[in-house]
């Protein structure tokens, strides 16, 4: 049997307060909630190290994963990133002020304009990048091959219901 965590504590107070609940559902949801703090902060640490905040380094991920010319459209940036025009905005303006993407003119559409990144946004996304894939496979190295593709598996069930 596995050692009892936080959640086994707290889910034995509501088993004692509350016994007619089934509470299995909350029980999972408690585990992946505190797993989702503490990998997101495992995470943004190697964001940090390089001055730059989660959603940063999304945009650039995003700009350098759409190959060569490394240019989007902020609406496609926008979908891509499933965020608001309004915090793309933001995050453009930190870019851009950062050297890290430029914005230009659109001529194919002259109501729109085009992010790009820089030669300095490609090598920092390619530098942060690499780093950030390394972090990831430490933070899973607790599990094995195996479980982490049923992990994705599990995942990719439960994604599919909202996307």
């Amino acid at each position: 049997m596995a050692t009892p965590d936080d959640v086994d504590r707290i889910m034995a107070q509501w088993r004692r307060e509350r016994p007619e609940l089934d509470l299995a559902a909350m029980e999972t949801f408690g585990r992946l909630g505190r797993l989702f703090a503490h990998l997101g902060r495992a995470v943004d640490e190697t964001f940090t190290r390089f001055g730059l905040q989660r959603g940063e380094y999304d945009v650039l991920a995003a700009l350098r994963r759409s190959g060569a010319p490394y240019v989007l459209t902020p609406s496609a940036l926008s979908d891509v990133l499933m965020l608001s025009r309004a915090g793309m905005t933001n995050r453009l303006d930190r870019l851009e002020a950062a050297g890290l993407i430029e914005r230009r003119a659109n001529h194919e559409d002259r109501r729109s304009m085009l992010i790009a990144l820089t030669p300095q946004g490609v090598a920092l996304a390619d530098e942060v990048t690499t780093i950030h894939v390394a972090n990831e496979s430490t933070l899973l190295s607790d599990l094995t091959p195996d479980e982490r593709h049923h992990l994705d598996a599990i995942a990719r069930k439960l994604l599919a219901r909202f996307e």
